[in-house]
Protein backbone atom coordinates (compact mmCIF):
# COMPACT_ATOMS: atom_id res chain seq x y z
CA UNK A 1 0.00 0.00 0.00
CA UNK A 2 1.05 3.59 -0.55
CA UNK A 3 2.82 5.59 2.15
CA UNK A 4 1.89 9.07 0.93
CA UNK A 5 -1.08 10.37 -1.03
CA UNK A 6 -2.09 13.43 -2.96
CA UNK A 7 -5.25 14.55 -1.19
CA UNK A 8 -7.90 17.20 -1.76
CA UNK A 9 -10.25 18.75 0.74
CA UNK A 10 -13.33 19.87 -1.17
CA UNK A 11 -15.14 23.06 -0.17
CA UNK A 12 -18.12 25.19 -1.11
CA UNK A 13 -17.35 28.08 -3.46
CA UNK A 14 -15.95 30.97 -1.45
CA UNK A 15 -14.70 28.83 1.43
CA UNK A 16 -11.52 27.42 -0.12
CA UNK A 17 -9.31 29.91 1.74
CA UNK A 18 -10.90 28.95 5.06
CA UNK A 19 -10.21 25.26 4.45
CA UNK A 20 -6.67 26.11 3.33
CA UNK A 21 -6.05 27.97 6.58
CA UNK A 22 -7.39 25.05 8.62
CA UNK A 23 -5.05 22.66 6.80
CA UNK A 24 -2.05 24.93 7.35
CA UNK A 25 -2.89 25.12 11.05
CA UNK A 26 -2.71 21.31 11.08
CA UNK A 27 0.77 21.55 9.55
CA UNK A 28 0.11 20.79 5.87
CA UNK A 29 1.41 22.69 2.86
CA UNK A 30 -1.52 23.61 0.63
CA UNK A 31 -2.44 24.56 -2.90
CA UNK A 32 -5.80 26.36 -3.04
CA UNK A 33 -7.86 25.70 -6.18
CA UNK A 34 -11.46 26.32 -7.21
CA UNK A 35 -13.68 24.21 -4.97
CA UNK A 36 -10.83 22.36 -3.28
CA UNK A 37 -7.50 22.53 -1.49
CA UNK A 38 -4.73 20.13 -2.47
CA UNK A 39 -2.17 18.73 0.00
CA UNK A 40 0.07 15.72 0.62
CA UNK A 41 -0.31 13.28 3.49
CA UNK A 42 -0.16 9.73 4.77
CA UNK A 43 -2.86 7.48 6.23
CA UNK A 44 -2.71 9.42 9.49
CA UNK A 45 -3.37 12.62 7.53
CA UNK A 46 -6.53 11.08 6.07
CA UNK A 47 -7.78 10.35 9.58
CA UNK A 48 -6.65 13.67 11.04
CA UNK A 49 -8.14 15.91 8.36
CA UNK A 50 -11.47 14.08 8.32
CA UNK A 51 -11.63 14.47 12.09
CA UNK A 52 -10.53 18.12 12.35
CA UNK A 53 -11.56 20.10 9.27
CA UNK A 54 -14.59 22.23 10.13
CA UNK A 55 -15.30 23.99 6.83
CA UNK A 56 -14.52 21.24 4.28
CA UNK A 57 -17.03 18.93 2.57
CA UNK A 58 -14.91 15.81 1.99
CA UNK A 59 -11.37 14.46 1.89
CA UNK A 60 -10.53 12.63 -1.34
CA UNK A 61 -7.50 10.73 -2.60
CA UNK A 62 -6.25 11.76 -6.04
CA UNK A 63 -5.47 8.39 -7.65
CA UNK A 64 -4.26 9.98 -10.87
CA UNK A 65 -4.67 12.63 -13.58
CA UNK A 66 -4.29 12.31 -17.35
CA UNK A 67 -5.61 13.66 -20.68
CA UNK A 68 -8.94 12.11 -21.73
CA UNK A 69 -10.18 13.41 -25.06
CA UNK A 70 -11.59 10.04 -26.17
CA UNK A 71 -13.15 7.05 -24.44
CA UNK A 72 -10.06 5.01 -25.37
CA UNK A 73 -7.81 7.55 -23.63
CA UNK A 74 -10.11 7.42 -20.62
CA UNK A 75 -10.03 3.62 -20.49
CA UNK A 76 -6.26 3.40 -20.85
CA UNK A 77 -5.68 6.20 -18.35
CA UNK A 78 -7.85 4.57 -15.68
CA UNK A 79 -6.39 1.12 -16.41
CA UNK A 80 -2.82 2.43 -15.98
CA UNK A 81 -3.43 3.64 -12.41
CA UNK A 82 -2.13 1.62 -9.45
CA UNK A 83 -5.51 0.34 -8.22
CA UNK A 84 -3.83 -2.58 -6.46
CA UNK A 85 -2.47 -0.07 -3.92
CA UNK A 86 -5.99 0.98 -2.94
CA UNK A 87 -8.52 -1.77 -3.65
CA UNK A 88 -8.14 -5.18 -2.00
CA UNK A 89 -9.69 -8.24 -3.59
CA UNK A 90 -13.40 -8.22 -2.76
CA UNK A 91 -13.71 -4.45 -2.37
CA UNK A 92 -16.82 -2.63 -3.54
CA UNK A 93 -15.79 0.11 -5.94
CA UNK A 94 -18.74 1.93 -7.51
CA UNK A 95 -18.02 4.81 -9.85
CA UNK A 96 -20.29 6.92 -7.69
CA UNK A 97 -19.92 10.17 -9.59
CA UNK A 98 -18.78 11.45 -12.99
CA UNK A 99 -18.64 15.11 -13.93
CA UNK A 100 -17.63 16.45 -17.34
CA UNK A 101 -17.11 20.19 -17.87
CA UNK A 102 -15.87 21.90 -21.05
CA UNK A 103 -14.65 18.55 -22.41
CA UNK A 104 -15.04 16.44 -25.54
CA UNK A 105 -16.32 13.62 -23.34
CA UNK A 106 -19.65 14.75 -21.93
CA UNK A 107 -21.80 11.62 -21.59
CA UNK A 108 -21.39 11.05 -17.86
CA UNK A 109 -23.05 7.59 -17.65
CA UNK A 110 -20.69 6.37 -20.39
CA UNK A 111 -17.72 7.85 -18.52
CA UNK A 112 -18.81 5.92 -15.42
CA UNK A 113 -19.26 2.65 -17.32
CA UNK A 114 -15.91 2.83 -19.12
CA UNK A 115 -14.06 3.81 -15.94
CA UNK A 116 -15.63 0.89 -14.08
CA UNK A 117 -14.64 -1.50 -16.86
CA UNK A 118 -11.04 -0.26 -16.75
CA UNK A 119 -10.75 -0.76 -12.98
CA UNK A 120 -12.27 -4.25 -13.24
CA UNK A 121 -9.82 -5.23 -16.00
CA UNK A 122 -6.87 -3.94 -13.98
CA UNK A 123 -7.86 -5.84 -10.83
CA UNK A 124 -8.58 -9.03 -12.79
CA UNK A 125 -5.08 -8.82 -14.25
CA UNK A 126 -3.40 -8.04 -10.92
CA UNK A 127 -5.24 -10.71 -8.91
CA UNK A 128 -5.04 -13.29 -11.75
CA UNK A 129 -8.80 -13.60 -12.13
CA UNK A 130 -10.37 -14.78 -15.42
CA UNK A 131 -11.95 -11.99 -17.44
CA UNK A 132 -15.25 -13.79 -17.89
CA UNK A 133 -15.86 -14.15 -14.15
CA UNK A 134 -17.20 -11.03 -12.37
CA UNK A 135 -15.26 -9.76 -9.36
CA UNK A 136 -17.08 -10.32 -6.08
CA UNK A 137 -17.69 -6.94 -4.47
CA UNK A 138 -18.65 -7.93 -0.93
CA UNK A 139 -16.08 -6.04 1.15
CA UNK A 140 -15.52 -2.44 2.23
CA UNK A 141 -16.65 0.31 -0.13
CA UNK A 142 -14.29 2.61 -2.02
CA UNK A 143 -16.35 5.22 -3.87
CA UNK A 144 -14.54 6.30 -7.03
CA UNK A 145 -15.21 9.64 -8.73
CA UNK A 146 -14.24 10.77 -12.23
CA UNK A 147 -13.92 14.48 -12.98
CA UNK A 148 -13.09 15.65 -16.51
CA UNK A 149 -12.35 19.35 -16.86
CA UNK A 150 -11.10 20.74 -20.17
CA UNK A 151 -10.23 17.21 -21.36
CA UNK A 152 -8.15 16.41 -18.27
CA UNK A 153 -9.42 13.53 -16.14
CA UNK A 154 -8.92 13.42 -12.38
CA UNK A 155 -9.70 10.11 -10.66
CA UNK A 156 -10.49 10.24 -6.96
CA UNK A 157 -11.51 8.00 -4.05
CA UNK A 158 -13.74 9.48 -1.36
CA UNK A 159 -12.37 8.77 2.14
CA UNK A 160 -15.15 10.52 4.06
CA UNK A 161 -18.47 8.80 3.42
CA UNK A 162 -21.32 11.04 4.54
CA UNK A 163 -20.28 14.67 4.02
CA UNK A 164 -18.24 16.31 6.78
CA UNK A 165 -21.07 18.69 7.62
CA UNK A 166 -22.85 15.71 9.19
CA UNK A 167 -21.35 16.02 12.66
CA UNK A 168 -23.75 13.57 14.27
CA UNK A 169 -25.53 15.93 16.67
CA UNK A 170 -28.49 17.12 14.60
CA UNK A 171 -31.63 15.42 15.93
CA UNK A 172 -33.93 17.66 13.88
CA UNK A 173 -33.27 20.57 11.57
CA UNK A 174 -36.52 22.49 11.27
CA UNK A 175 -36.89 24.61 8.13
CA UNK A 176 -33.99 25.40 5.77
CA UNK A 177 -31.05 25.13 8.19
CA UNK A 178 -27.52 26.24 7.45
CA UNK A 179 -25.05 23.39 7.05
CA UNK A 180 -22.69 22.83 9.94
CA UNK A 181 -19.52 23.36 7.90
CA UNK A 182 -20.88 26.59 6.42
CA UNK A 183 -21.72 27.84 9.92
CA UNK A 184 -18.22 26.95 11.15
CA UNK A 185 -16.64 28.72 8.17
CA UNK A 186 -18.63 31.90 8.81
CA UNK A 187 -17.55 31.83 12.45
CA UNK A 188 -13.95 31.54 11.27
CA UNK A 189 -14.47 34.43 8.83
CA UNK A 190 -15.92 36.57 11.61
CA UNK A 191 -13.93 38.33 14.32
CA UNK A 192 -15.38 36.13 17.07
CA UNK A 193 -13.02 34.58 19.60
CA UNK A 194 -13.98 32.38 22.56
CA UNK A 195 -13.46 35.26 25.02
CA UNK A 196 -16.20 37.30 23.30
CA UNK A 197 -19.95 36.96 23.84
CA UNK A 198 -21.83 35.54 20.85
CA UNK A 199 -25.53 35.85 20.05
CA UNK A 200 -27.53 34.33 17.21
CA UNK A 201 -30.90 36.14 17.35
CA UNK A 202 -32.48 33.91 14.65
CA UNK A 203 -30.91 30.68 15.83
CA UNK A 204 -33.28 28.14 14.27
CA UNK A 205 -31.93 24.68 15.11
CA UNK A 206 -28.90 26.19 16.87
CA UNK A 207 -26.14 25.41 14.37
CA UNK A 208 -24.10 28.62 14.76
CA UNK A 209 -24.16 28.38 18.56
CA UNK A 210 -23.23 24.69 18.68
CA UNK A 211 -20.42 25.12 16.14
CA UNK A 212 -19.11 28.12 18.11
CA UNK A 213 -19.06 26.07 21.31
CA UNK A 214 -17.13 23.29 19.53
CA UNK A 215 -14.61 25.84 18.22
CA UNK A 216 -14.34 27.51 21.63
CA UNK A 217 -13.69 24.20 23.38
CA UNK A 218 -11.44 22.92 20.57
CA UNK A 219 -13.66 19.87 20.05
CA UNK A 220 -12.87 18.06 16.79
CA UNK A 221 -15.99 18.36 14.59
CA UNK A 222 -15.77 14.74 13.44
CA UNK A 223 -15.27 13.27 16.89
CA UNK A 224 -18.77 11.76 17.18
CA UNK A 225 -19.09 10.14 13.76
CA UNK A 226 -17.59 7.42 11.57
CA UNK A 227 -15.84 7.71 8.20
CA UNK A 228 -15.63 5.51 5.10
CA UNK A 229 -11.86 4.98 5.43
CA UNK A 230 -12.28 3.29 8.82
CA UNK A 231 -13.57 0.16 7.06
CA UNK A 232 -10.56 -0.12 4.73
CA UNK A 233 -8.14 -2.97 5.39
CA UNK A 234 -5.03 -0.81 5.01
CA UNK A 235 -6.12 1.73 7.62
CA UNK A 236 -5.08 0.46 11.05
CA UNK A 237 -7.65 0.62 13.84
CA UNK A 238 -4.91 1.51 16.35
CA UNK A 239 -3.81 4.46 14.21
CA UNK A 240 -7.36 5.80 13.94
CA UNK A 241 -7.89 5.37 17.68
CA UNK A 242 -4.66 7.23 18.42
CA UNK A 243 -5.84 10.17 16.27
CA UNK A 244 -9.17 10.18 18.11
CA UNK A 245 -7.45 9.95 21.51
CA UNK A 246 -5.16 12.84 20.61
CA UNK A 247 -8.17 14.93 19.55
CA UNK A 248 -9.93 14.16 22.83
CA UNK A 249 -6.87 15.26 24.79
CA UNK A 250 -6.81 18.62 22.97
CA UNK A 251 -10.40 19.51 23.89
CA UNK A 252 -10.80 22.10 26.65
CA UNK A 253 -14.12 21.32 28.30
CA UNK A 254 -13.49 23.80 31.14
CA UNK A 255 -13.25 26.99 29.07
CA UNK A 256 -15.93 29.57 29.95
CA UNK A 257 -18.04 30.58 26.95
CA UNK A 258 -20.84 33.13 26.58
CA UNK A 259 -23.00 31.85 23.71
CA UNK A 260 -26.73 32.42 23.34
CA UNK A 261 -29.25 31.59 20.64
CA UNK A 262 -32.75 33.07 20.39
CA UNK A 263 -35.70 32.42 18.13
CA UNK A 264 -39.30 33.60 18.05
CA UNK A 265 -40.44 30.02 17.32
CA UNK A 266 -40.63 27.94 20.51
CA UNK A 267 -40.49 24.71 18.49
CA UNK A 268 -37.15 25.72 16.97
CA UNK A 269 -35.79 26.60 20.41
CA UNK A 270 -36.65 23.09 21.62
CA UNK A 271 -34.96 21.58 18.55
CA UNK A 272 -31.86 23.71 19.22
CA UNK A 273 -31.78 22.52 22.84
CA UNK A 274 -32.10 18.89 21.72
CA UNK A 275 -29.25 19.31 19.21
CA UNK A 276 -27.03 20.91 21.86
CA UNK A 277 -27.86 18.06 24.23
CA UNK A 278 -26.90 15.51 21.56
CA UNK A 279 -23.59 17.35 21.09
CA UNK A 280 -22.98 17.26 24.85
CA UNK A 281 -23.18 21.06 25.03
CA UNK A 282 -26.54 21.65 26.70
CA UNK A 283 -24.81 23.28 29.70
CA UNK A 284 -22.59 25.44 27.49
CA UNK A 285 -25.01 27.09 25.06
CA UNK A 286 -28.11 28.97 26.23
CA UNK A 287 -31.24 29.00 24.07
CA UNK A 288 -34.37 31.03 24.71
CA UNK A 289 -37.56 32.01 22.94
CA UNK A 290 -37.46 35.73 22.18
CA UNK A 291 -38.45 38.21 19.51
CA UNK A 292 -35.51 39.72 17.68
CA UNK A 293 -36.57 43.28 18.55
CA UNK A 294 -36.42 42.40 22.28
CA UNK A 295 -32.68 41.78 22.10
CA UNK A 296 -30.82 44.07 24.51
CA UNK A 297 -27.51 43.67 26.32
CA UNK A 298 -25.05 45.66 28.42
CA UNK A 299 -22.16 43.44 27.34
CA UNK A 300 -19.52 44.85 25.01
CA UNK A 301 -17.25 43.70 22.19
CA UNK A 302 -19.57 40.86 21.26
CA UNK A 303 -20.49 39.26 17.95
CA UNK A 304 -23.94 38.76 16.43
CA UNK A 305 -24.19 36.10 13.74
CA UNK A 306 -27.47 35.52 11.94
CA UNK A 307 -28.81 33.44 9.08
CA UNK A 308 -32.28 35.01 9.03
CA UNK A 309 -35.16 33.52 7.04
CA UNK A 310 -34.95 35.05 3.57
CA UNK A 311 -37.10 34.95 0.45
CA UNK A 312 -36.02 31.54 -0.84
CA UNK A 313 -36.38 30.11 2.65
CA UNK A 314 -39.28 30.68 5.00
CA UNK A 315 -40.79 34.18 4.85
CA UNK A 316 -42.64 36.14 2.19
CA UNK A 317 -41.08 39.32 0.83
CA UNK A 318 -43.00 41.72 3.08
CA UNK A 319 -42.13 39.79 6.24
CA UNK A 320 -38.48 39.70 5.18
CA UNK A 321 -38.44 43.49 4.67
CA UNK A 322 -39.90 44.02 8.15
CA UNK A 323 -37.41 41.60 9.72
CA UNK A 324 -34.38 43.29 8.13
CA UNK A 325 -35.60 46.72 9.21
CA UNK A 326 -36.09 45.44 12.77
CA UNK A 327 -32.57 44.03 12.69
CA UNK A 328 -31.11 47.40 11.77
CA UNK A 329 -33.01 49.20 14.52
CA UNK A 330 -32.33 46.54 17.17
CA UNK A 331 -28.61 46.18 16.45
CA UNK A 332 -27.89 49.92 16.05
CA UNK A 333 -27.46 50.64 19.80
CA UNK A 334 -24.93 47.80 20.10
CA UNK A 335 -22.05 49.99 18.95
CA UNK A 336 -19.24 47.70 20.14
CA UNK A 337 -20.78 44.55 18.70
CA UNK A 338 -19.82 43.21 15.27
CA UNK A 339 -22.64 41.83 13.15
CA UNK A 340 -22.41 39.13 10.47
CA UNK A 341 -25.62 38.50 8.53
CA UNK A 342 -26.06 35.91 5.77
CA UNK A 343 -28.76 36.48 3.16
CA UNK A 344 -29.48 36.15 -0.55
CA UNK A 345 -31.31 39.50 -0.64
CA UNK A 346 -29.25 41.92 -2.72
CA UNK A 347 -31.25 44.83 -1.26
CA UNK A 348 -30.41 43.86 2.31
CA UNK A 349 -28.35 46.96 3.12
CA UNK A 350 -31.14 49.39 2.21
CA UNK A 351 -33.68 47.40 4.23
CA UNK A 352 -31.29 47.08 7.18
CA UNK A 353 -30.54 50.80 7.02
CA UNK A 354 -26.75 50.72 6.80
CA UNK A 355 -24.10 49.86 4.25
CA UNK A 356 -21.92 46.92 5.28
CA UNK A 357 -18.24 47.47 6.07
CA UNK A 358 -17.48 44.37 4.02
CA UNK A 359 -19.43 41.87 1.91
CA UNK A 360 -18.38 38.35 0.95
CA UNK A 361 -19.99 36.15 -1.72
CA UNK A 362 -20.72 32.57 -0.64
CA UNK A 363 -22.94 29.68 -1.68
CA UNK A 364 -25.39 28.04 0.73
CA UNK A 365 -25.83 24.84 -1.27
CA UNK A 366 -26.61 26.09 -4.79
CA UNK A 367 -28.03 29.41 -3.56
CA UNK A 368 -25.83 32.50 -3.99
CA UNK A 369 -25.72 34.43 -0.70
CA UNK A 370 -23.73 37.31 0.75
CA UNK A 371 -22.20 37.64 4.18
CA UNK A 372 -22.77 41.26 5.25
CA UNK A 373 -20.16 42.29 7.81
CA UNK A 374 -20.50 45.23 10.21
CA UNK A 375 -17.54 45.75 12.52
CA UNK A 376 -18.08 47.03 16.05
CA UNK A 377 -16.21 49.87 17.72
CA UNK A 378 -13.53 48.23 19.83
CA UNK A 379 -13.39 49.62 23.38
CA UNK A 380 -11.78 48.63 26.65
CA UNK A 381 -14.10 47.15 29.23
CA UNK A 382 -13.43 50.10 31.53
CA UNK A 383 -15.03 52.36 28.90
CA UNK A 384 -18.13 50.19 28.46
CA UNK A 385 -20.56 52.44 30.30
CA UNK A 386 -19.66 55.39 28.10
CA UNK A 387 -20.49 53.46 24.94
CA UNK A 388 -23.44 51.14 25.65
Amino acid sequence: MKETFTLVATAAAGLESVVGRELRELGYETQVENGKVRFQGDVRAIAETNLWLRAADRIKIVVGEFPARTFEELFQGVFALDWENYLPLGAKFPISKAKCVKSKLHNEPSVQAISKKAVVKKLQKYFHRPEGVPLQETGAEFKIEVSILKDKATILIDTTGASLFKRGYRTDKGGAPIKENMAAAILELSNWYPDKPLIDPTCGSGTFCIEAAMIGMNIAPGFNRDFAFEAWNWVGKDLVQSVRDEADSKANYDVALDIMGCDIDSRMVEIAKANAREAGLEDVVKFKQMRLQDLKTDKINGVIISNPPYGERLLDDKAVDILYNEMGQTFAPLKTWSKFILTSDEQFESKYGMKADKKRKLYNGTLRVDLYQYFGERVRRSEARKVN
